[in-house]
């Protein structure tokens, strides 16, 4: 099996817009859609042709080019089960657990409620790929908008089960900022401050900072690390439970 090409770019302000390409088979996936311009900008530059959509929740800045990208290429969009009414122009609705096939890659779908009610990430387990949309950031997660804290820690928690290997693509280039608030959190980790002076690095210098891997969340990623003692300490918060100290440095990233 021939590896996948991936190519990523700014969507909107501050949307990753991907592409997903299999070279043996012509097949491309853009992972949901921003804005249709520069993904048909960034068609034309690789010289490929869009086939698919995978939608990971209905919000605009997600679905605002799925019609119109329909309408020029004949793609096939697949979407959330939960949030079917919403996907516009949606052909195959996809639920927790299911396997489908893009062009000899398996994906499995991963239900992670909280940033909205039905959102689902992708997981390309032979190519070691995670499609994480506004669950997981770099350094960050998304909003609560349709879910609890408690639920966003559980469908956080099932990502955190990857293996640490695994090539993190997520919906929104926050990180700067995200490093910013995280080290007031975890001021004594190490590697989160040599991330962030990395992370300042890239940015100054126009870089993305897409993608991540799973194993460097757990290390750096404050909303991965509830259980970590000294963020317990540093919150005032040892002997709460792993979801109330995520709900609290939740709390203070939405206050940040």
């Amino acid at each position: 099996m021939a590896a996948l090409e991936i190519d990523l770019f700014l969507c909107r302000s501050d949307n990753f817009g991907v592409l997903v390409h299999d070279p043996a088979s012509g097949a491309t996936a853009s992972i949901d859609a921003p804005e249709e311009l520069p993904i048909l900008e960034a068609v034309d530059r690789r010289g490929w042709n869009l086939t698919h959509i995978l939608t990971t929740h209905h919000h605009g800045d997600h679905v605002a080019a799925n019609v119109s990208l329909k309408e020029r290429f004949g793609v096939t969009i697949i979407g959330p089960k939960g949030e079917a009414q919403k996907i516009p122009g949606l052909d195959k609705a996809v639920g927790d657990g299911e396997r489908f096939d893009f062009a000899g890659h398996p994906i499995e779908v991963i239900e992670t409620p909280g940033h909205t009610a039905g959102h689902i990430c992708y997981y390309f387990p032979k190519d070691k790929l995670l499609f994480a949309a506004d669950t997981l950031f770099a350094l960050g997660c998304g909003r609560l908008f349709e879910g609890t804290a408690e639920t966003m820690w559980q469908s956080l928690g099932r990502l955190m089960a990857l293996p640490d290997d695994t090539a993190v693509y997520f919906g929104h280039e926050y990180t700067l900022s995200n490093a910013h608030f995280a080290v007031t959190v975890d001021p004594d980790n190490t590697a989160l401050r040599e991330r962030a002076a990395e992370i300042e690095e890239t940015r100054s210098d126009g870089g993305f900072t897409a993608p991540t891997t799973i194993g460097l969340e757990k290390r750096t990623n404050p909303f991965l690390r509830a259980a970590d003692l000294k963020i317990r300490a540093n919150l005032g918060m040892e002997k709460a439970s792993d979801a109330a100290v995520f709900a609290e440095i939740r709390k203070r990233k939405d206050q940040f």
